[in-house]
């Protein structure tokens, strides 16, 4: 019986050690992977802009296409395929420039906010700890108290207990015996 229970403890030991090994790869995969893919993209798209030769219109019927678009879909007003324009791509990058810092501004008010929020947390949570840490205090002081009270309440009981002995002690070497009550005595 008991190496049944061992050999179940170690089983859901191990069981519960490849569930947390599962787990850590899962996260390691979750927080490395969105980077990894982007710069393996960025080195691809790199690679691939290496290939084609430089020319004031690009011909893109060299170069197979990674995804095709269906002909209906397709818009056909860049005709010259990946040809760059400053002013948009000026404009492009102001709109990004843009979008980047409004982005940053709102991360970093949601950041104070949340930060708010944890220190009015952290000091609600400290004025909780200062009521329970004062009513342990109380606690523990009627709790002393209530020990001296039974301490000084023993030493008087034994001292009654002696006083009540010598007492009985006199009263047997007058003639008093436990057994005769009083009706027998006056009599």
């Amino acid at each position: 019986m008991a190496l049944e229970d061992q050999e179940t403890r170690f089983s859901s030991a191990g069981v519960l050690k490849t569930v947390v090994v599962i787990l850590a790869l899962c996260l390691a995969g979750y927080i490395v992977g969105p980077p990894l893919y982007w710069h393996s993209l960025e080195a691809l798209a790199a690679s691939s802009s290496l290939s084609c030769p430089s020319c004031p219109l690009c011909d893109c019927s060299a170069s197979l296409p990674l995804i095709t678009i269906p002909q209906e879909l397709s818009n056909n007003s860049f005709a010259d395929c990946a040809k760059h324009d400053p002013e948009v791509g000026e404009d492009t990058e102001n709109n990004l420039t843009e979008l980047l810092s409004e982005e940053l501004k709102l991360r970093e008010a949601e950041f104070t906010e949340n930060q708010q929020r944890a220190d009015m947390a952290l000091l609600e949570a400290k004025k909780i700890t200062s009521q329970y840490q004062k009513e342990a205090d109380k606690c523990n002081s009627g709790m002393e108290t209530c020990e001296e009270a039974r301490e000084k309440a023993e030493v008087t009981l034994l001292a009654q207990k002696r006083l009540t002995s010598l007492w009985e002690l006199r009263a047997r070497q007058r003639g008093w015996k436990e057994g005769v009550d009083k009706s027998h005595a006056q009599s």
